[in-house]
C-alpha cells in the first residue's frame, strides 16, 4: 500500500521548510531567510497519531517568472501537485495576501487535489484576524498556525492526517508484486521487457529514460505477476532535474507496495555504494529483497568467477549478506525466469512463522553456548522468545536486562536465527523487552 503524500507549496520564504520541520520533527530542510533556499524538493516520512505519509518541502513557487532557477522551482512545485495526494498551500500573515498567491492559488484551484490553505506566522492569538484576508483566494477556511513557534500545528496534523485511512489509500492488488530498482541504465526496463516478452517500457542508453513507475502485467505458471519497473534511484546530490526526484518518489512507493523487491546492479560495475544505499532502502522499508546482477553475458568468466562475485558481493553487503544473488542477462534472457523464482521463494520466507517451542529449544541452547556480556557488571538472562509477526517478521527475545544487550550480540542472535530458520533475503526486527518476574 502506498504512502500518503502531502506536499507543501508556496511562494518564497513563507516557512515552508519551517514547517516541514516542525511537521517531521528534525531539521531536514534548510531554513534561510533568502527567496529561493530550497531550489530542490525534501522529503521525509512523517507519522501522527499512528498514521504515517510522506511531507515534501518545495522550493518557492513562482508561476510566470522566466529566471531559469525560479522555471525550476516551478517545475518541482508542479510535479510536487500531480504527484501529492493533498496539497498543503502556505502563505504569509506578516506579508498580506499577494499578487503571486493569487497566481498560484489559481493554479491549485485547477488540481483537483485535496487543499489546505495554511496561513503561517500567526504566533499569537492577536493575530488571527489576518487571516480573514485569504478568504479571498476562494480556497476555503484559511487555517491559522505558527510554523516556528509550533502554535496550532497539533490540531492542522490531527486535521490533514484525518484524511489518511485504508480507503484513501490505493487499493491492494491481490497480485504478486515485483519492484524491479537500481540506479540508472542497469538494465531495469530491459528486464521488465524481458519477463513479459513485450516492449512495455521504452528502452534506451540514456540514463533516466524511465520517469515513472509502470505496470507491467506478466503470467507465470498460469499466475498473473505485476512488474513494476521504477525509474532509478540516484544519490540525492545528483537529482538535478526536476522530474527526477519525483521519479525517486515513486521509486521508493514502489518499494513500499511492492511484495520482493529486485535490485538491478551492473556486472561491469560491480556493487558500490550506491547500490548499497537502495539495499538500504529496503531494507529499512522491511521489504523481502534479491539482487539480480545484469549483463552478465559480458563478462569474461571461467567456472570459478560466479562463486568470486558472489562472495565478493557478501562481503560488501555485511549486515545485508542475506540477500540472495542471481546472475542474469536481461538482453539474451539468461537465468531472467530465475529472478521469479528466487523472488517467490523469498516471499515465502518473508511470510514465515517459526513456533514458539521450536525459537526456544534452538536459540536458548545458541545463548546457553554464547550468554551476552553487560559492560555495566549485570547479569542479562534472555528467558524466553516469541515470533510477534509476520510479514515482516519480528522476534521478541524477554530478559531480565532488554536495555544492556549490545548491538554485537543481537547481531549474532541474528545471525543464528538465519542459521536455523532462514528468512533469506527477509530483513528481520528484534525487539527485546524485560521478561515480566
Amino acid at each position: 500500500m502506498s504512502r500518503y503524500i502531502i506536499a507543501i507549496i508556496g511562494r518564497p520564504n513563507v516557512g515552508k521548510s519551517t514547517l516541514f520541520n516542525r511537521i517531521v520533527g528534525g531539521r531536514e530542510a534548510i531554513v534561510h531567510d533568502l527567496p529561493g533556499a530550497t531550489r530542490d524538493r525534501n522529503y521525509a516520512e512523517s507519522e501522527w497519531a499512528g498514521k504515517s505519509f510522506t511531507v515534501i518541502d518545495t522550493g518557492g513557487y513562482l508561476p510566470k517568472s522566466t529566471d531559469i532557477l525560479e522555471r525550476a522551482i516551478r517545475e518541482q512545485a508542479s510535479a510536487a501537485i500531480e504527484e501529492a495526494d493533498a496539497i498543503i498551500f502556505l502563505v504569509d500573515a506578516s506579508e498580506g495576501l499577494t499578487p503571486l498567491d493569487e497566481e498560484i492559488a489559481s493554479v491549485l484551484r485547477k488540481s483537483n487535489k485535496k487543499l489546505y490553505l495554511v496561513v503561517n506566522k500567526i504566533d499569537t492569538e492577536k493575530h488571527e484576524v489576518h487571516k480573514a484576508q485569504f478568504f479571498r483566494l476562494g480556497l476555503g477556511e484559511p487555517i491559522p498556525l505558527s510554523a516556528i513557534h509550533g502554535r496550532k500545528v497539533g490540531d492542522f496534523l490531527d486535521l490533514i492526517t484525518r484524511d489518511i485511512s485504508v480507503d484513501s489509500r490505493r487499493k491492494i492488488d491481490p497480485r504478486f508484486k515485483l519492484a524491479i530498482i537500481g540506479k540508472p541504465n542497469v538494465g531495469k526496463s530491459s528486464l521488465a521487457n524481458a519477463l513479459a516478452g513485450e516492449e512495455r517500457s521504452i528502452v534506451a542508453e540514456m540514463p533516466g529514460t524511465t520517469r515513472d513507475a509502470i505496470d507491467t502485467v506478466m503470467r507465470y505458471h498460469g499466475e498473473e505477476i505485476l512488474l513494476v519497473d521504477t525509474a532509478g534511484l540516484r544519490r540525492r546530490s545528483r537529482i538535478k532535474e526536476s522530474v527526477e526526484f519525483f521519479s525517486t518518489i515513486r521509486a521508493i512507493k514502489s518499494i513500499e507496495r511492492c511484495d520482493v523487491a529486485v535490485i538491478l546492479v551492473d556486472a561491469a560495475q560491480g556493487l558500490d555504494k550506491q547500490d548499497l544505499r537502495i539495499v538500504e532502502s529496503v531494507a529499512e522499508r522491511k521489504r523481502p529483497m534479491l539482487i539480480a546482477v545484469n549483463k552478465w553475458d559480458s563478462v569474461e568468466k571461467d567456472e570459478k568467477t560466479a562463486r568470486q562475485f558472489d562472495r565478493s558481493m557478501k562481503s560488501m553487503l555485511r549486515i545485508y549478506d542475506y540477500v540472495p544473488i542471481v546472475f542474469i542477462s536481461a538482453r539474451t534472457k539468461q537465468r531472467i525466469v530465475k529472478v521469479i523464482g528466487v523472488a517467490k521463494n523469498v516471499f515465502t520466507e518473508y511470510q514465515k512463522r517459526i513456533p514458539t517451542n521450536r525459537l526456544n529449544n534452538i536459540l536458548l541452547n545458541e545463548i546457553k553456548r554464547k550468554p551476552p556480556s553487560s559492560s555495566s557488571g549485570k547479569e542479562i538472562k534472555i528467558k524466553y522468545i516469541t515470533q510477534v509477526r509476520s510479514r515482516p517478521p519480528a522476534i521478541s527475545f524477554f530478559a531480565s536486562e532488554p536495555k544492556l544487550v549490545k548491538d554485537t550480540y543481537k547481531r549474532f542472535l541474528e545471525g543464528k536465527i538465519r542459521e536455523h530458520f532462514g528468512f533469506t533475503g527477509v530483513p528481520l526486527t528484534l525487539y527485546f523487552r524485560r521478561k515480566s518476574r
